[in-house]
């Protein structure tokens, strides 16, 4: 067991649980040697060559981390107060890992709720905690049938996938991967966007998973999976059953302002000019930005900043807060 040690963005100290190789270079020097000696123009396969090349100018071995022990997630709990649930099943994932050989495996997950009420953000925490990075895949983009598996490689602008982009230029053999809006994913008769996902979402199967682009298998079984939507109608059973399913409630009036207050703290440390600004933000700017959508807060607070610093004030007003800010309803929040 490789015991050395990565410090992650989020201070999280990760021990190196092993070294995992995500492909055989074997198949790949026979895939290699087989384009090499096909007739015809070089560059018809310039693309395919070139991938094969890195793949075995990188090699296959990747870390496989997890975090030491059980970390202390109290900051999480704190900054996502309405993902409680979330970060409990998290809690046990990571102790069932911990003082074993094993690396850390996390049971796919979907998240449920309206837009904004902080998924993405919570895929980022998760990705930070466990120290490899996060990648995301927008399902409601029109090119989202080919964003998972890649296309073949005899299509012209053919490229690999993401979960193919994820391991290979990768340096971890369990990122987080995050299938963003599932429940927007568009279909035609030709292919299925999903279809993927049904073995991906496997474990067993994902360890043989090939990319219709590179056509060789590579281990994508230690994938971190979190998939959003803001409900499930449009998601296929046989996807569904594959994931423990998280209604994420939107905060409450006073998880909303407690949200505002971590996030004016956390903009103002994360900055040389925060120094200039109160440590505290006031109870009326508080007030209005427990209006907002927790992904509108950073938005409005960047300007309040802005405003206040043009002002030469070191406290921030309501009225830094960007026209239109102050007015929204609570809707979408609960009581």
């Amino acid at each position: 067991m490789d015991t050395r040690q990565l410090t992650a963005t989020s201070s999280f100290v990760l021990p190196v649980a092993q070294v995992r190789s995500v492909f055989d270079p074997n198949e790949v020097e026979r895939r290699l040697d087989k384009l090499h000696g096909m007739n015809g123009d070089p560059r018809e396969h310039e693309s395919l060559r070139n991938t094969y090349e890195r793949m075995l100018e990188r090699g296959p071995q990747r870390f496989h981390v997890k975090p030491a022990g059980i970390p202390d997630m109290a900051s999480l709990y704190d900054d996502l107060p309405n993902f409680t649930e979330v970060l409990d099943d998290v809690r046990r994932h990571v102790a069932l890992a911990q003082d074993s050989r094993d690396g850390l495996e996390v049971t796919p997950m979907l998240l449920l709720g309206p837009p904004g009420v902080g998924k993405t953000h919570f895929a980022r925490a998760l990705a930070d905690l466990i120290g490899t990075g996060m990648n995301l895949v927008p399902m409601g983009s029109m090119t989202a049938g080919w964003l998972l598996s890649g296309s073949a490689s005899q299509w012209k602008g053919a490229r690999p996938g993401k979960v193919f982009e994820a391991l290979i230029d990768g340096q971890y053999a369990n990122p987080v991967i995050v299938v963003d809006e599932i429940d927007k994913a568009s279909s035609d008769a030709q292919y299925d966007p999903l279809g993927a996902l049904y073995g991906l979402l496997e474990h067993d199967t994902a360890g043989a998973f090939v990319d219709e682009f590179a056509e060789v298998p590579i281990d994508a079984s230690q994938v971190v999976w979190i998939t959003t939507a803001n409900d499930t109608r449009g998601i296929p059973d046989p996807i569904l059953n594959r994931m423990n399913v998280f209604e994420v409630p939107a905060p409450t009036a006073e998880q909303a302002r407690h949200i505002a207050r971590r996030l004016y703290q956390t903009i103002r440390a994360a900055h040389d000019w925060g120094r200039r600004f109160d440590e505290e933000p006031g109870e009326m700017l508080l007030e209005r930005l427990s209006a907002l959508a927790p992904r509108e807060m950073r938005r409005a607070l960047m300007v309040a900043f802005g405003n206040a610093r043009l002002d030469g004030r070191s406290a921030l007003g309501s009225a830094d807060l960007p026209r239109g800010a102050s007015a929204r309803s609570r809707i979408g929040f609960m009581n």
